[in-house]
């Protein structure tokens, strides 16, 4: 390559050679910031636990008294229904309300692809395990790639939809 001049290349005689950026697929600008992996939490909060809460607080248990009567029923009651859900909408669309509005997806980190049916309901259990542990979400202010432990345990990914 021949050495090439400022004033060539200034005045359009040469094209300056740019060198092009090979980005991995696993770099952390994919993984979700973990303010919008929060974000996405709370709006999934709001939209899909309280309404589930409410009917089983209100309409199940028949009030606060009743639930604080059985509480293991009463979060089995939750927490079932809470899965379900949140496992039919990340495998049909990958994504949850709360994901979708903050414009995050979960991914199986081996295939870079939507994950099995399978491995989003272990992931989703796994998500019960790290809530109650606290120690499972605090991993994501710990880590680079910002996983949870259920992350960790499925193999998966919150990532930035392109």
């Amino acid at each position: 390559m021949a050495k090439q001049r400022f004033r060539e290349i200034k005045q359009g005689r040469i094209q300056e050679e740019v060198p092009k950026e090979v980005k991995s697929p696993s770099t952390k600008g994919d993984y979700a910031s973990v303010g919008l992996k929060i974000k996405a939490f709370l709006t999934d909060a709001f939209m899909l636990l309280m309404p589930i809460m409410y009917v089983v607080f209100y309409l199940v248990m028949d009030g606060r008294e009743g639930f604080a009567e059985d509480k293991m029923l009463g979060w089995f009651y939750i927490l079932l229904p809470l899965v379900i859900v949140q496992t039919i909408f990340m495998y049909f669309t990958g994504q949850t309300p709360g994901y979708r509005a903050y414009n995050i997806t979960l991914i199986d980190e081996n295939t870079k692809e939507k994950p099995s049916l399978f491995i989003i309901i272990f992931r989703n259990l796994a998500a019960i395990l790290s809530f109650f542990t606290l120690l499972g979400w605090a991993l994501m202010f710990f880590r680079k790639d910002n996983k949870t432990l259920h992350d960790l345990l499925s193999a998966t990914a919150v990532v930035n939809k392109k």
